[in-house]
């Protein structure tokens, strides 16, 4: 009886160690240098639509359901999908535009689990004639999913998804 006690309070014990040293927050961004100039490659940006040419979730599940709400690339548009294991279901808000600069939108998940983020595309003057493209997503890691980025980085499961997609931005914008 004592001994099932004291295994029951020992991994208890573990997982608020684990919840207590595990990362609270998490913060990733690609970066990649574009051909065409600040003002053109921020208007391609801003649109959800569009955004569906180049998202490498998008070529994930090609069946997958969306609307929009809103007036695309304006602040309020909303995307929402519904896909198929490796996408999901949720909706992406536009919820802040610095004309020319920044768009900040809003990630939520609803399966297969419930989740927000912050998410944004910065577009840079590289040079007269480009542009340096950052895409990036940050967010909180709540209890019991803060345990599990202790072995699976948030870096590691989109960072490639991001370079994939931004790759394929630059090729649609560089034809």
């Amino acid at each position: 009886m004592y001994l099932a006690l004291y295994v029951v309070l020992a991994i208890l014990a573990i997982v608020l160690l684990l919840a207590l040293i595990a990362p609270k927050n998490y913060d990733v961004s690609r970066s990649i240098e574009v051909s065409r100039p600040k003002q053109e490659v921020f208007e391609y940006l801003k649109s959800l639509k569009k955004m569906d040419e180049w998202s490498p979730w998008a070529k994930k599940d090609p069946n997958m359901k969306k609307t929009f709400t809103g007036v695309d690339g304006e602040v309020g548009c909303v995307s929402h999908w519904v896909g198929n294991k490796e996408v999901g279901e949720g909706e992406q808000e536009i919820k802040k535009i610095v004309d020319g600069e920044r768009i900040d939108s809003e990630l939520r998940f609803f399966k297969p689990w419930k989740s927000t983020s912050d998410c944004y595309l910065k577009v840079d003057e590289a040079t007269l004639n480009s542009s340096k493209v950052t895409w990036g997503f940050s967010g909180e890691n709540k209890f019991p999913m803060s345990i599990m980025t202790l072995l699976m980085s948030m870096d590691k499961m989109v960072g490639k998804d991001f370079e994939t997609g931004l790759a394929s931005m630059k090729e649609i914008l560089e034809q």
